[in-house]
């Protein structure tokens, strides 16, 4: 409150100074700050809802109450009448403190500080649109006109004289070095229109969301752009680049380890009864084996036995040990054959017996 007396207080004098009566026309005497505000964040431009709208962009606002800057969304707007154009508002250095200058509606766009707010608001005039018959007719190379059927468009590459950078406000240490032309200030001495109650409800529902204050979001509010005015979320909603919304990931992020957790609990479970049943396997698989080294001709029988898993058990150690003695005793068996296999050419030198045929000769 001090500091909003003083700079109230001081306000005076920056009249007596001799302020350019573009400024006073579009002063808004009521805000003042003594520090300037952060740079413009860098968002995207969503859809044109419709023909006849016309972009307003975002902004950085001041509340007293805060004492803090909140962003208020740059968002589409239906022209208050036709042939007229919007001139956005800009803070300005005054000698002492920081000073809103409020934007306005009129047939030409006056001067707004050289702030380059970016969608055809470069820092000097409009080059978005123009009206021509009770129509506004858009230029695409700035504008978002393709998810509607709009006609009365045109491609005009627009070239950007100045420096491109993102300070909100003009003079002071950093701010904007711009003059208004005779142009500009032409257009400030014309009939004006203040900001539409859509607009007035955009800046009113910008400074009741606590993410879009600068001390909470940093410079980069999670809702950039809308559009429509007071259409804070839904489709068409456009966060800042780098924006982070800290209340909605934190949530998510302990849902997924919710969904994790109960799933890795049934991953376990599920993995406790495969044990539990391959075990039960094991032993169906050693009897079925067993059985066909001794009784080859028994293997039908066998899946009957398995249900009954006491006798499968009993029957372990019977068949172990009968097999292992089973094994020498076809070793020495095979050995008997070959001796007697061995005699057997004794046979065959019956030949030797020849000398048969000496005892006749004796006679």
């Amino acid at each position: 409150m001090p500091l909003k007396i003083w700079c109230r207080s001081i306000l005076s004098t920056l009249f007596l100074l001799g302020l350019p009566a573009l400024s006073m026309s579009q002063i808004s005497v009521n805000v003042s700050v003594g520090v300037p505000p952060p740079e413009l964040p860098v968002y995207e431009q969503p859809p044109i809802p419709g023909d006849g709208y016309i972009w307003t962009p975002g902004y950085w606002a001041w509340s007293d109450d805060d004492q803090d800057y909140y962003w208020v969304p740059g968002t589409w707007v239906l022209a208050p009448q036709p042939d007229y154009l919007w001139t956005p508002g800009y803070w300005g250095w005054g000698g002492a403190a920081f000073l809103w200058h409020e934007g306005y509606w009129g047939p030409h766009v006056g001067f707004y500080g050289g702030v380059n707010y970016g969608y055809g608001y470069g820092g000097n005039g409009y080059e978005g649109g123009y009206w021509q018959g009770g129509r506004m007719y858009y230029n695409r190379s700035v504008n978002n006109v393709s998810n509607v059927n709009i006609t009365n468009v045109y491609n005009k590459t627009v070239i950007n004289n100045v420096t491109v950078n993102r300070v909100a406000y003009n003079g002071g240490n950093g701010g904007v070095r711009a003059q208004p032309t005779r142009g500009e200030e032409e257009a400030a001495h014309e009939r004006h229109l203040p900001p539409i109650s859509e607009q007035q409800h955009q800046a009113q529902e910008a400074r009741g969301n606590p993410v879009l204050h600068a001390k909470q979001n940093q410079g980069h509010p999670p809702i950039a752009a809308t559009p429509r005015p007071g259409a804070f979320s839904g489709a068409g909603v456009v966060p800042a680049r780098g924006a982070v919304n800290r209340a909605e990931p934190q949530p998510r992020a302990e849902n997924q380890r919710r969904t994790d957790s109960p799933a890795r609990s049934e991953a376990q479970s599920r993995a406790e009864p495969q044990p539990r049943t391959e075990p039960q396997r094991r032993p169906e698989s050693q009897p079925r084996a067993a059985p066909p080294e001794t009784r080859a001709p028994q293997p039908a029988p066998h899946p009957a036995s398995p249900p009954p898993h006491p006798p499968a058990e009993q029957r372990r150690p019977e068949q172990a040990p009968p097999p292992r003695p089973a094994a020498p005793p076809p070793r020495p068996a095979a050995p008997p054959p070959r001796p007697e296999s061995a005699p057997r050419p004794a046979p065959r030198e019956a030949p030797r017996e020849a000398p048969r045929p000496e005892h006749p000769p004796e006679r």
